[in-house]
């Protein structure tokens, strides 16, 4: 798992700096080319940046509930334990008949300095989420609670969402483009990559902004 006494600064670079584009060029690079989320996972608001590192939750569906289902124990546990800068990723393998997170979710989760939230199934109290500016990405929205419908069976496994797998401690980025995710044993040569990369991409902008012909440039950089 990646944790280091830098890792609020890589956050930093990363949301003031990068973007999904050239993070996914830099995983290609290390020969990391299945590390782009399908499309279909939206923010609740495009103009949040999504950037942390992801605690895991696998749900499950259910279809009751009594005193022994505890649908709520998993969920809250592994929200009252996020670190600042991690990222709830809840895999709910696209059942969209639940909404795991919320407004109160959301409020606990910013106090406590969370990242966000990305995950395969809906979210409920959107209007609410978005007032309160925490980033939330996921597959659409619906107001029924998992209760009688899904419950977290396990929290901080390996888990897999759009296509991607996903660990605790994986760096997540989403912006308006998608969403990637930076294995954590990647993240600092990936990052270090990225940041490089945007440097040339401005030294070519400029270029092309100079009349310069684009064949020329890409010869010259062998960047697109």
């Amino acid at each position: 798992m990646h944790k280091s006494k830098g890792d609020g600064d890589v956050l930093s670079r990363c949301k003031l700096q990068l973007s999904t584009a050239v993070i996914a060029d830099a995983l290609d690079s290390f020969g990391l080319h299945n590390q782009v989320l399908r499309p279909g996972l939206v923010a609740l608001d495009t103009s949040q940046i999504l950037c942390g590192f992801a605690r895991v939750g696998l749900y499950m569906p259910i279809y009751h509930d009594d005193e022994d289902v505890r649908v709520y124990e998993q969920e809250i546990a592994l929200v009252d334990s996020l670190l600042p800068g991690e990222v709830a990723v809840l895999v709910c393998h696209g059942n969209l008949r639940i909404s795991p997170w919320g407004e109160l979710l959301s409020e606990r989760s910013t106090h406590l300095g969370a990242a966000g939230c990305l995950t395969d199934g809906c979210v409920r109290d959107s209007p609410q989420i978005r007032n309160l500016g925490f980033p939330v990405y996921a597959a659409g929205t619906n107001p029924s609670d998992t209760k009688y419908r899904g419950k977290m069976m396990m929290s901080d496994v390996p888990g897999e969402i759009g296509g991607v797998s996903v660990s605790r401690g994986d760096l997540i980025f989403g912006d308006p483009d998608g969403i990637v995710i930076v294995p954590s044993d990647f993240v600092d040569r990936v990052v270090k990559n990225a940041l490089v990369k945007v440097s040339a991409e401005n030294t070519v902008r400029n270029e092309i902004r100079a009349g310069e012909a684009l064949a020329d440039v890409f010869e010259r950089h062998k960047i697109l």
